[in-house]
């Protein structure tokens, strides 16, 4: 039983958040096996088919889907209250077993059904404490909460409510490309982004022979990492090596990140116009280092025709790394293979940059060509979720 939260408090366009979602949850599901799905009442139930389904891999994905907010693995009983105590009492031996406490919670939407909500919590009660006699009721910090949901013509018991992700179905507020370095912060930003909703996609600079093919490879292991939660992720990798040449030999080096980024994002709205990505997601963070003080964003933000997403904007690097933990992230954006934001750093950049400076240092050099061939050698390829 797939419960959502944010969606249901959705209008008239419900339903539409409602398909995405269940659109989401059989494609991600097709390595765990065949599925029936059905919906009500704000619970999307996942049936297996037979007996082959892999419902531990299932439960393992459903968990990294955004829009559910908990999964309740049930059993499917008959309403009769007999049969109720009698076939679901074996279904929470094991949980129940390893348990000193407990508490009943009931939901009986069909009103029709001879038993109230509390009579249900009374019931189901005393025939669990007399089959596990070693048991007590905790109402207040149980080791076990047994969830009876009276509906449809069925009643669905389970012992464990399982958290989700939250947030909004992917691909439901549109399509993004993120700048992906190969540090803690845009992978975050990604994970962050696409918990609203948004279909995101990669962009990496790449600057060998001063990056190695192994910083590439990190790269791509991130974006595998993500797609358990961002979905199918198609990653454009930039030849970028003779743009930061030609930035080293013609700009002021105290402007050399700041122009840097200037042109990673004439490049990003290049790929956003061709192929109708809505906005930029970045993992800045304010102050974190010189490119990103108020000034250096701001010059940075007027390269861009379209939005540019800072979701970590205001996050310290504690926070971040919490977030990389948890997404399986944070391990390899550690690994020691450089990307190309870390070449020609400056000794002592401009952390308060003026745009028409900024503006005047990159005119030194007619960028437009290396652009467009940077463009067209751009390589991309898809990580399926």
């Amino acid at each position: 039983m797939v419960k959502y939260g944010e969606i249901a408090l959705k209008g008239l366009n419900k339903n539409t958040f409602e398909d995405m979602l269940v659109k989401n949850i059989r494609r991600r599901l097709r390595a765990a096996g065949e599925f029936e799905y059905s919906r009500r009442q704000s619970t999307i139930f996942v049936r297996p088919i037979n007996a082959d389904a892999d419902i531990d891999l299932a439960i393992k994905k459903l968990k990294c889907i955004f829009g559910i907010a908990a999964i309740q693995r049930s059993a499917v009983l008959p309403t009769d209250w007999e049969q109720v105590v009698t076939l679901g009492l074996p279904y929470l031996e094991e949980p129940l077993s390893a348990a000193r406490t407990f508490k009943v919670e009931a939901k009986r939407s069909d009103k029709s059904y001879p038993l109230r909500t509390p009579d249900i919590q009374r019931e189901l009660g005393a025939a669990i404490l007399s089959a596990y006699p070693h048991l007590t009721v905790d109402v207040h910090n149980p080791d076990v909460t047994v969830i009876l949901e009276i509906r449809d013509g069925n009643a669905y018991l389970n012992a464990e409510r399982i958290m989700g992700q939250g947030g909004m179905p992917v691909g439901s507020s549109g399509n993004a490309l993120l700048l992906l370095s190969g540090g803690i912060d845009s992978p975050v930003a990604a994970y962050m982004m696409a918990k609203r909703g948004l279909n995101v996609d990669a962009i990496h600079f790449q600057s060998p022979p001063y990056t190695s093919e192994r910083a590439l490879l990190k790269v791509e292991e991130l974006c595998e990492k993500l797609t358990p939660y961002c979905g199918d992720i198609r990653f454009y990798c930039v030849p970028f090596t003779e743009i930061q040449e030609a930035l080293r030999d013609n700009c002021p080096e105290e402007y050399f990140t700041v122009i840097m980024r200037r042109l990673m994002m004439k490049i990003a709205n290049i790929i956003c116009e061709k192929h109708d990505y809505k906005a930029l997601i970045t993992g800045e963070s304010v102050g974190q280092v010189a490119s990103q003080t108020l000034m250096a964003l701001a010059c940075t933000d007027k390269a861009s025709d379209v939005p540019v997403f800072r979701p970590v904007i205001g996050m310290d690097k504690k926070e971040i790394i919490e977030i990389a933990r948890r997404i399986d992230t944070f391990e390899t954006s550690i690994l020691p293979y450089e990307d190309c934001c870390t070449v020609f750093t400056p000794k002592h950049p401009r952390t308060r940059p003026v745009l028409a400076d900024v503006i005047a240092a990159e005119e030194r050099f007619d960028f437009s060509e290396l652009i467009a061939k940077a463009v067209e050698g751009i390589t991309y390829k898809d990580f399926r979720s």
